[in-house]
This record gives structure tokens, sequence and C-alpha cells, in this order.
């Protein structure tokens, strides 16, 4: 079973609010899935962006492959936790 870790659509039409969930390639988008690990609000201005880093990382260590959109927003959120902490 490959995984990898997408986003699921959720809210109101023309207001969309997306689940990161680490689930199986062949399920459907808004299908099954194995983890929730976090949330993506683009609504805002800066979007927000909830992420369970714990989670990411026991997912990634497992062999999940994260899409180009949610790699992205994994990369912006940690660049922004870091320089926030720094």
């Amino acid at each position: 079973m490959a995984v990898k870790l997408r986003l699921t659509r959720r809210g109101a039409k023309k207001k969309p609010f997306y689940r990161i969930v680490a689930a199986d390639t062949e399920a459907p988008r808004d299908g099954r899935f194995l983890d929730i690990i976090g949330t993506y609000d683009p609504n805002y201005d800066p979007a927000n962006v909830v992420l369970k880093d714990d989670k990411i990382d026991y997912w990634l260590s497992q062999g999940a492959i994260p899409t180009e959109t949610v790699a992205n927003i994994i990369k912006k959120a940690r660049k922004a936790n870091s320089e926030a902490s720094a």
C-alpha cells in the first residue's frame, strides 16, 4: 500500500478549507484516509496553516510521498516557524 500526503477539500461552495491527510494512493480525493496531519485555509491572507509536525515526520519516515502542493505548504510553514523562533 503506497501512502501519499495530500489535501482533501472541505468547506462550502466558494469557501474551500482543506485537511492535509495521509491516504492510500488509490483512495478518492475526499474518500478514506489514514490520518489527519494538519489543515490549510486559503481564505485568509496569509493562509492559515496548522501542522502536526510529529505526525508529518512519522509518515515521511514510513515512506509517504507528499504531493507538490503539500510539500510546498510544509516547506513554507516550517520556514515561517524557524524564522519566528529565531
